[in-house]
């Protein structure tokens, strides 16, 4: 499994969101690229980049950040929020990102998955309350049924489903590993785990869903590493053995 940790960019800063409330904000560095050096430098190989304003609106106001970060580091860098077009998309391969997330279009439009496809890397993002698949930022639900979306999207072209359950994102309350067993059963694509991890242990746990044929690709982590509840190097340490 490889390690992703997480840094969400709102209005230029690193943040972290609870269960995705644009009111529930903390606020970790000022300084977005600086965190993405560290979290490099300490061994993570994947870094994943969120545009939470994007993803709200759709605008690409933290282009130029993601830009900076991927020019700062060595590592490849999966970017998501408010990826709804070709040209989003387009544009930010051309300032470094290897993988962009598509959320919201791809339950809209998901057409627009095998368009970029075609033309680069990319992964859908699947982000839930429990099955209820939520876009535009997390605020609107009724987006789909997340094990059909992603079994859906299994001959589109994309890498992987980023799996990310709502209520445990930002929380501390541990990983839901049954929801994250139940998509990968579901799908032939890699899955990358996203939400609520505290703990080495939730990394264990989350590297023991599937069996030997198939298991987590991945797992994003945010606030656990913010709050110092393990390290990148201790993470990835874990994620080896």
């Amino acid at each position: 499994m490889q390690l992703y940790p997480a840094i969400d960019l709102r209005g230029g800063r690193c943040v972290r969101l609870y269960q995705g409330s644009y009111d529930a904000e903390t606020v970790y560095n000022d300084d977005p690229v600086s965190q993405a050096q560290q979290f490099a430098d300490a061994g993570a190989s994947w870094l994943h980049v969120v545009d939470l304003d994007a993803a709200r609106t759709g605008e690409q106001v933290n282009l130029p950040v993601i830009a900076a970060i991927a020019d700062a580091v060595d590592v490849s860098v999966q970017t998501s929020g408010g990826v709804r077009s070709l040209d989003a998309a387009a544009a930010l391969a051309d300032v470094g990102a290897a993988r962009v997330v598509i959320g919201t279009a791809a339950v809209e439009n998901p057409e627009l998955v095998e368009q970029v496809a075609a033309r680069q890397p990319v992964a859908v993002g699947l982000d839930a309350r429990g099955r209820d698949v939520a876009t535009h930022g997390w605020e609107q639900g009724g987006g789909g049924d997340l094990l059909e979306l992603a079994a859906r999207f299994e001959s589109s072209g994309a890498e992987a489903v980023v799996a990310t359950e709502i209520s445990r994102d930002g929380t501390l309350a541990g990983p839901d590993i049954d929801g994250l067993a139940t998509v990968l059963a579901a799908t032939g694509l890699a899955v990358i785990a996203s939400g609520g991890v505290a703990s080495l242990d939730d990394l264990t746990a989350l590297s023991a869903i599937g069996d030997s044929h198939r298991r987590l690709s991945g797992v994003i982590v945010g606030r656990a590493l913010y709050e110092g509840c393990f390290t990148v190097e201790q993470a990835v340490e874990t994620l080896r053995s």
